[in-house]
């Protein structure tokens, strides 16, 4: 093998040599003079049975326990209901804000669902009362600073990102967006018909369309079920917007993070200025948890696809019981976990079924959702979906080893490190531990409840929650092409998207 690299060497000092260099100058070049020097070292080492380089498994690395300790975040209550956590970090100069907004799209109006979403848009793009939608973009765009509104389906949020020299510019409109939205007739159509033009290309993204009439189903009886169409979005005028901004957008609905090149006496300051005489308050109701079997069976919906679509999952442990923890571990060794987990192993890896498969779990305040989910060939598809359930069905009886359990618990500990790298995700994660309603020191020992986890509680949350009675399973794809009926799992409920 030297004998081969030092004879290709040759052979390229030659070619050099025609192209205007000569050997020496080619040698001496550091970068390709480093790569031949190290090959040839290799080579001869491999010859005579040494391995200068040895090759380590990563799992049996040794080093000292890491210590890590969550940085805090300071908590600071407004006379008006604003909740306001704190967190300096002077190395760049930037100030970071983030408020969520007890709201969501679960409080749509029946007929009306959209309306959380379009409020948000219109709240960003439909000016304030001393500044039009336009004047407000061009300002933004002088200061170098980002305001973005969005609705989720359990909350509402507002950021801003400003250079230091300009926070009160930054503050006067991201305060105004809160507070004053004019929602502009124009910016109000505008936003209306992007969102229609966007539910009418739903159906041209299978695995979006699949998820969305996933979360429609499950969430069957509860106002988390109704999503946005066409119709409903068709039904929505401005003054909903006003109203539904009136009902939510008040400083006892509202906490906010400020992260970076702060003070905490300045941050306390510049909230108070502006956002201190934000004093209106209404109260709303909450929305009740969703209901388990309210909607479980098999379901499919026709599309005409060379692969299927799958997705089967139920309601899971929420994420302020003690279930969550041993549920967390359980997620990542059945799909979440990535090349080791068991579903993703087994279907890709081995039998190459999917281009993509695994699971998740996503624990909420009051109840959470877990899913398995796979993209294969119409031909595999109900070979899959039995794949799946058959690795369920082997961790309730059977367990999980003690080396995936081990696996998991690192990852996941690991991972949660990183959660906390910059001073706007220190701030935020405790800032959402109170929104959440979890027990305040959910985050400081977090990471002891996981690494306590042992096989007896994996197999025990297995039993409590992977009923395939309260299961949803959704297929979408053409059954025409499908290498069995799914009618072997029983009855089949066939649905159409509603857009």
């Amino acid at each position: 093998m030297a004998k081969r690299i030092i004879y290709n060497m040759q052979r390229s000092n030659q070619k050099a040599s025609k192209t205007g260099f000569s050997k020496v100058e080619f040698l001496l070049r550091p970068r390709l003079f480093l790569i031949f020097t190290v090959l040839i070292l290799i080579c001869a080492a491999h010859a005579s049975g040494q391995t200068p380089f040895p090759l380590t498994n990563p799992d049996r690395l040794r080093y000292p326990p890491l210590h890590f300790k969550l940085p805090q975040a300071q908590r600071v209550t407004f006379d008006n209901g604003i909740i306001l956590y704190i967190f300096p970090d002077h190395k760049l100069p930037i100030l970071n804000i983030f408020a969520v907004i007890r709201t969501g799209a679960m409080y749509d109006p029946e007929g009306k669902e959209g309306l959380a979403e379009l409020t948000g848009t219109v709240m960003r793009t439909g000016g304030i009362d001393t500044m039009m939608g336009s004047a407000v973009d061009e300002e933004l765009d002088l200061i170098a600073a980002s305001v973005k509104v969005s609705m989720g389906m359990e909350s509402g949020s507002a950021t801003l990102s400003v250079l230091r020299k300009d926070i009160d510019a930054g503050l006067k409109i991201f305060s105004g967006i809160l507070m004053h939205p004019t929602f502009e007739e124009n910016r109000f159509l505008l936003a209306k018909n992007l969102k229609t033009e966007e539910l009418r290309r739903i159906s041209d993204d299978p695995q979006k369309l699949t998820f969305r009439e996933f979360s429609r189903i499950l969430y069957r009886g509860n106002p988390r079920g109704r999503l946005a169409s066409v119709s409903s979005v068709k039904n929505i005028a401005r003054d909903d917007l006003i109203q539904f901004h009136k009902r939510f957008f008040h400083p006892a609905n509202v906490m906010i993070a400020v992260s970076g090149d702060i003070s905490r006496e300045e941050a306390i300051a510049k909230v108070n200025q502006y956002l201190g005489t934000w004093h209106v308050s209404e109260k709303h109701d909450e929305i009740p948890p969703p209901v388990v079997n309210r909607g479980c069976g098999i379901f499919y919906l026709a599309k005409d696809l060379p692969q299927s679509i799958i997705i089967t999952g139920h309601l899971a442990p929420g994420e302020g019981t003690p279930d969550f923890y041993p549920f967390t571990v359980l997620d990542f060794i059945l799909g979440s976990g990535g090349f080791r987990s068991r579903i993703f192993g087994e279907i890709r890896n081995n039998l190459g079924l999917a281009y993509s498969v695994g699971s998740f779990y996503r624990g909420k305040s009051n109840h959470g959702v877990f899913g398995a989910y796979a993209m294969t060939k119409a031909t595999s598809t109900v070979k899959v979906l039995s794949l799946i359930r058959s690795i369920i069905e082997d961790v309730k009886k059977g367990g999980v080893s003690g080396s995936e359990l081990a696996l998991a618990k690192k990852s996941i500990n690991n991972s949660f490190i990183f959660s906390f790298l910059s001073a706007d995700q220190i701030a935020y994660q405790q800032l959402m531990t109170e929104y959440n309603k979890l027990h305040e020191d959910y985050l400081v020992t977090y990471r002891n409840k996981i690494e306590k986890v042992n096989e007896d509680d994996i197999k025990r949350v297995a039993l409590k929650y992977l009923s395939q009675e309260g299961t949803v399973t959704l297929v979408v794809g053409n059954e025409n092409a499908f290498d069995q009926p799914l009618s072997l799992f029983g009855k089949v409920n066939k649905i159409e998207g509603e857009l």
